[in-house]
């Protein structure tokens, strides 16, 4: 009796075999994320449970420089990825704090990195550190006045 064999043919995409290796990485990185994101959602909630409305009204005054000066600062030292901010910056948005402060604050989030001064000098050298990092500072201050003031135009 003669046997029979079959052969299955197997498709491929080229839309699925130049993107598989993308998609594998956006879900992996998503992966790692997610634990950190819910970290810093649940630190909030603590954080805005410990510390009273009254206290961030005292600290953002409404003063345009002062407000984007504070919130360049804290975004300048605290370190971290750029989507923990926005949820950071929601929070204090909802809790008083001006958008020139929260701007600046996300700006300088990102740009900004005194956490990662000593890695960058050791790189890139000190000078050139040191320059950028004061540059970014400064440029946030401004981007975020000039964020703010377009915003209250339109």
């Amino acid at each position: 009796m003669p046997t029979i064999t079959y052969t299955v043919r197997k498709i491929s995409y080229p839309f699925m075999i130049k993107y598989k290796p993308a998609l594998e990485n956006t879900l992996n990185n998503f992966k790692k994320t997610l634990p950190i994101l819910f970290g810093i959602i649940l630190l909030i909630s603590f954080i805005v449970n410990i510390i009273p409305s009254s206290f961030y009204g005292k600290i953002f005054t409404g003063n345009i420089i002062s407000d984007s000066f504070l919130g360049a600062i804290f975004g300048s030292i605290l370190a971290g990825n750029p989507i923990n901010s926005y949820v950071i910056g929601i929070e204090l948005l909802e809790n008083g704090v001006g958008l020139i402060a929260i701007t600046a604050f996300i700006i300088s989030w990102v740009t900004v990195g005194i956490v990662q001064l000593p890695a960058e000098a050791m790189l890139l050298g000190k000078k050139f550190a040191i320059m950028r990092n004061i540059f970014s500072f400064i440029s946030a201050i401004i981007i975020a006045i000039i964020t703010v003031l377009i915003l209250q135009i339109l």
